[in-house]
């Protein structure tokens, strides 16, 4: 065994130790961390263009605007630690306890079903509901369209990476590693679907800047 996979092993050792000490306090670290980074790693992805500080600004401003960290980055760390983790802490907690002991292959699926149709359709309405609020919502109507808009894109994905994922874990993880393993599943997917919209989005600005350029070179010619 090399030195890094003995490194890694005795850090793992220890995170679950301390998510056996006090599950919620490291679940709401670690999604913070991870969800910070999934914000910042999906700009540089999509090529998200970084914004120009002032000149006579602070070296660290320029720093941070080079790597994209942002307060879009800090808003979805308060989320995660503050909203994210301790719904799932509940949710899941709860999930858990309800098919402990149940191994059947009907406990089994079971638990995959209530997993989707119960528990991600509540996390799945949260999340669009905070970022919708991060993005700049200013009224619960606002909030709700972006719910409506998104629900069922975000659910169709969860259905088909959820079961999978559950399957897996059911089949080859052990229990006391699951939170690290569904986090890891997280991140992946979260970084996708945060790189995707952002994409989206630049897409449609390109879109809007040149027909308002189309527009405004036709107003000079008329």
């Amino acid at each position: 065994m090399s030195v890094t996979s003995k490194q890694a092993q005795t850090l793992l050792t220890r995170y679950l130790v301390q998510l056996s000490a006090h599950p919620l306090r490291t679940k709401a670290a670690t999604s913070g961390v991870l969800l910070f980074i999934q914000e910042v790693l999906a700009s540089h992805l999509a090529g998200v263009p970084s914004p120009r500080p002032p000149k006579d600004a602070p070296a660290v401003s320029h720093v941070l605007a080079r790597a994209k960290v942002d307060a879009k980055a800090l808003k979805m760390a308060l989320y995660g630690i503050l909203i994210s983790a301790p719904l799932g802490h509940v949710l899941v907690g709860r999930l858990q306890k309800a098919f402990a002991g149940k191994t059947g292959t009907g406990a089994k699926v079971a638990q995959i079903l209530a997993s989707n149709l119960l528990i991600a359709p509540i996390q799945t309405t949260v999340y669009l509901a905070s970022i919708a609020v991060i993005n700049g919502a200013k009224s619960v109507d606002d909030v709700i369209r972006t719910i409506k808009g998104g629900f069922f894109a975000v659910m169709r994905i969860t259905w088909i990476t959820s079961p999978l994922a559950m399957v897996a874990a059911q089949k080859f993880i052990p229990p006391e590693l699951w939170v690290p393993f569904f986090n890891l599943v997280s991140f992946v997917m979260g970084t996708y679907f945060t790189t995707k919209v952002k994409m989206m989005h630049m897409s449609e600005e390109r879109k809007k800047a040149k027909a308002k350029e189309t527009s405004e070179a036709t107003g000079k010619a008329q």
